[in-house]
């Protein structure tokens, strides 16, 4: 034990020294290991930090209240509930037909026990006055100086309101608004002026756009105000903090459940009773799904085994310099008695050594920078960490793959050091040795195991996992067929000049610094293909399946809220700022109060329905008395015959989508929108309704437009499967010759026959045609623009089709390229190491100085050549195999579509193209070997000190 423990000691020191006499080399070994320790121990650091506890989040939610009490919108009916409140559900069975699902307020007041501390916590929303402009944000009434409320704000400046004519703001608003900590502020038709008292954050959300004001001091009289405005008044919700002796166990929760109020405890989320005494979770397609973390964890494992292999292929060769350029200490260890158990356990040693100098490096650099970027992180993340969390297990799991890293990296120049004899070692020969035979044979049969198994996984199952796995079962047995393959290539040196065949006969007969250098260009490479031919499939199938929101260039600027109020600013502001050629306004059908919302949302609010005759309904769709599936009484070959049937086809195009598919519009919407049926603009002046979808046409020639001012009676009706009450509007229709894209819109209607109708419209903003694509300055102005008015403005420009992969296939390829010109350069510094006595006998028998240069560059540059041939190679088969297997998936659910009669069944079959991304195969193939070779070439000194070569 003893001798052992002082000839690793003797072995550390050897290689301590090693590594401190070069430090160029071992810097970059020490990086390449060190930098994705950094990354991952920081992400560690980060995630864990802003992982919250239970006690941290309940604090967050609740300050130092029991509990929140929340009304669960079910009229007090009895409702199940999770233990963290975030999902409920009736008690009872409405699922069942005829049965009307709950509806209603509950008075959350009266399940409070008495004796309760209470404080009310509401939310709305205002239009509020800024420096700029105007400005939505939420506006909060909670006592938030209340100590109940002590950690659910976190003060920043100033102080909490502590009269009614104060608020408080987040520090995210003050920015937005350009206002500060005592600036007036008012909302938009409001007249009450209030002061801002301080500024404070959300911990679990730094982007929020909120106010504080004092219970009863905004949002009440806010509402009254907009009211007399004629606008339907904002939705409030209101929730109750309580705080009793003793908190709210989950029994409690469950009584006061009963009265159909929701209950976020703090007892309950400390400690959270079981799945099996949560009545929730025992009711149908309620239960407690776990995510489960077993392909996650394999994925991860994957990719780590991935990462490793490439940093040893990466840092193999480097160690096998060193090993080269002290071979004469090695010689002399073995002369002096060393084993070659210790000429191993000295090359093991330097692989030791840089793994926990990179552990400890990538450690105290991860340590310090997530600690001194904690604040940009919490930012990014938008929210602040619990705390600066550090898990000391994780942390040395980390750092023993550096430390493991590091020795497999030293492996193979270990065995192949330690096989040198005394004599070889001392006098400089390389010696003869046959290369492996055994391994190009276990890589070739790993190919075809792997191969098969992602064909399988491709052709017969729809397993990704079984593709990616097969791919990586591939990618290693070409790995370990690498130097075979290498020696392959010298066949072709007999056609080349004589610096390329002298690089690459070296190259040939070095396979043992070879192959690991092209075997890491190979494995980068070979990923950077696979994602690359994956993505250019992916936008080939995108491409094909675009739908067009807009003609293209086309504009739409649309607003819903306030009855449009702002809809004539928004329409100069796009005329203003783009270059618009025509303009054409849109109205919508408003039922009830001018100012409601669309689809009857506010009270006093309704909505209103284009008809569908019941001869036109599509026989899949049709409601049936019992509630059934109206598709079950059709055989297979019906649906599939029904679902191409004209009735069954839903409406062309991706487009803008409004109420009804209905627009209230003239001629010019005709225009921008690109129809160009000469009868529908005379048709719309003379007061018809031009329809885009058939469907809505009936018998005699007209389409029905229903008025529904009492939506909750309409949707008991819809339940009930009873007509829909509701004043109907008939229109003589027009139906637009051929199949025109519409955009979303299914049919339109002149403002002077709504009129004439007795049809109340409002502004809902416009559509344009543009005579070029708005450029991103004319955007930004526009945003801006928008941005001052504070509206919520539905903006849309069509730029046609978009490739979002173009960036990601620049950056895989300058990353292939970063580490095959680092493998490649790896490999010619061994190369040269290597070569040195006879480049020096070069120069004695007087070749020119270029030849060291020249035959640097070729030695990089057949090293990268050979990686990225190979490599190109191997990644067409995963790509090709996810693309199989998301064909045969896609094409599946298109044939399941067919015999089950969905809706959109009979569009066209699934397009599932494979498409190779030449421009990235040339670049490899080409650019980076050749920028690899002049790179080498260009560092290489040509001249270098001219010596005897050593007798042999």
């Amino acid at each position: 034990m003893t001798t052992w423990f002082h000839s690793w000691r003797a072995a550390v020191r050897i290689a301590r020294r090693d590594a401190w006499r070069s430090k160029g080399r071992s810097f970059l070994v020490l990086a390449m290991i060190a930098l994705p320790i950094l990354g991952v121990s920081a992400l560690d650091l980060t995630l864990r930090s802003a992982e919250l506890t239970p006690a941290q989040r309940m604090e967050r939610t609740l300050g130092a209240a029991d509990a929140r009490f929340s009304d669960a919108r079910t009229a007090g009916v009895a409702i199940l509930q999770d233990p963290s409140g975030e999902q409920n559900t009736p008690a009872g069975d409405y699922d069942s037909p005829g049965k009307s699902w709950p509806d209603g307020p509950t008075d959350v007041t009266k399940t409070i026990p008495a004796g309760s501390t209470v404080l009310t916590d509401s939310s709305g929303s205002a239009k509020l006055t800024t420096r700029h402009g105007l400005l939505r944000a939420e506006v909060r009434e909670l006592a938030a100086a209340d100590p109940v409320a002590r950690g659910i704000m976190r003060l920043q400046e100033g102080r909490f309101p502590e009269k009614n004519d104060e608020i408080a703001a987040t520090t995210r608003f003050l920015e937005s608004s350009g206002l500060s900590v005592g600036s007036t502020l008012t909302a938009r038709g409001f007249d009450r002026t209030y002061v801002i008292s301080g500024s404070y954050e959300l911990p679990s959300d730094l982007a929020a756009q909120q106010v504080n004001a004092l219970p009863g001091a905004f949002l009440a009289p806010y509402a009254k105000a907009v009211e007399r405005a004629g606008l339907p008044k904002p939705d409030v919700s209101t929730t109750y903090l309580v705080k009793k002796s003793g908190g709210f166990t989950w029994n409690t929760v469950q009584a006061i459940n009963a009265k159909g109020v929701l209950v976020t405890s703090r007892a309950v989320a400390l400690d959270p009773p079981a799945d099996s005494e949560v009545p929730l979770y025992q009711k149908a397609g309620w239960a407690n799904y776990e995510s489960s973390d077993a392909a996650a964890l394999a994925a991860v494992g994957t990719v780590v085994g991935l990462a490793i292999l490439e940093i040893c292929l990466l840092a193999g060769p480097a160690f096998a310099v060193g090993a080269r350029r002290s071979r004469r200490q090695l010689g002399l260890v073995g002369a002096n008695g060393g084993a070659r158990s210790h000429i191993r356990a000295i090359m093991l040693s330097g692989g030791l050594v840089i793994g926990v100098a990179a552990a400890l490096v990538g450690m105290v650099l991860a340590l310090i920078l997530t600690f001194a970027l904690r604040p940009v992180l919490e930012d990014y993340m938008g929210q602040r960490f619990g705390g600066f969390t550090v898990r000391p297990l994780e942390l040395l799991a980390i750092a023993a793959l550096a430390v493991l890293t590091g020795l497999l990296s030293a492996i193979v120049p270990a065995v192949t050091a330690s096989r040198q004899t005394v004599l070889a070692s001392l006098t400089g020969r390389r010696g003869v040795r046959r290369s492996n035979r055994v391994l190009p044979l276990i890589g070739l049969g790993a190919v075809l195991l792997g191969a098969a198994i992602a064909l399988y996984g491709s052709v017969v199952s729809d397993q990704f996992v079984l593709v990616a796995g097969g791919s990586a079962i591939a990618e290693l047995g070409v790995v370990a067929m690498t130097p075979a393959l290498v020696g392959l290539f010298g066949r072709a040196s007999r056609w080349l000049p004589l610096s390329p065949r002298l690089a690459l006969r070296d190259a040939v007969r070095n396979r043992g610094r070879t192959a690991p250098a092209v075997a890491a260009v190979l494995a980068a490479v070979a990923g950077t293909v696979a994602v690359s031919t994956y993505a250019a499939s992916s936008d080939a199938q995108s491409l094909a399946e675009y739908k067009a929101n807009l003609p293209y260039g086309a504009v739409a600027a649309l607003v819903t809220e306030e009855g449009g109020r702002d809809v004539p600013e928004v329409r100069d502001a796009v005329q203003r700022t783009l270059p618009v050629d025509v303009r054409a306004d849109v109205f919508r059908i408003a039922v009830g109060k001018p100012g409601c919302a669309p689809y009857g949302e506010g009270e006093g609010c309704g909505r209103f329905e284009v008809v569908i005759p019941l001869a036109n309904e599509c026989p899949l769709w049709v409601s049936t008395p019992d509630g059934s599936d109206p598709a079950e009484k059709y055989s297979k070959e019906q649906r599939r015959a029904l679902a191409k049937d004209w009735r069954c086809l839903s409406p062309d195009g991706n487009g803008i989508y409004v109420e009804g598919g209905l627009l209230i519009a003239d001629a010019p919407l005709l225009k921008v929108l690109g129809i160009d049926d000469p009868g529908a603009a005379k048709a719309l002046a003379d007061g018809k309704l031009l329809s885009f979808h058939k469907p809505q046409i009936d018998r005699n020639g007209t389409v029905g437009i229903k008025l529904i001012t009492d939506p909750k009676a309409a949707d008991r009706a819809a339940e009930q499967n009873k007509p829909v009450p509701g004043e109907l509007k008939s229109f003589p229709a027009y139906q637009v010759a051929g199949s025109p894209g519409s955009y979303g819109v299914e049919s339109v209607l002149s403002p002077a026959a709504a009129k004439a109708a007795g049809l109340t419209t409002v502004p809902l903003g416009a559509f344009f045609s543009t005579d070029r694509i708005p450029s991103t300055e004319e955007r930004q102005k526009l945003d801006a623009e928008i941005t001052k008015l504070g509206s919520n403005v539905e903006l849309t420009v069509e730029q046609g089709w978009v490739d979002k992969n173009g960036l990601v296939l620049l950056a895989l390829t300058v990353f292939a390229g970063l580490v095959t010109i680092g493998a490649a350069g790896i490999a010619t510094g061994l190369a040269q190491a290597d070569a040195e006595a006879d480049l020096k006998t070069l120069a004695a028998v007087g070749a020119p100085p270029s030849v060291r240069r020249m035959l640097s560059g070729f030695q990089c540059g057949v090293v990268a050549a050979m990686g990225v041939v190979l490599g190109s190679a191997a990644g067409v088969l995963p790509a090709v195999g996810l693309r199989l297997t998301e064909e045969r998936e896609q094409m599946r659910s298109y044939q399941e579509a067919l015999d089950n009669g969905w809706g959109g069944a009979g569009d066209a079959p699934p397009y599932v193209p494979i498409i190779v991304p030449w421009e990235t195969l040339a670049a490899l193939l080409v650019v980076v070997p050749l920028g690899a070779a002049l790179l080498a070439a260009l560092v290489t000194r040509s001249r270098g000190a001219l010596a005897r070569r050593a007798a042999h």
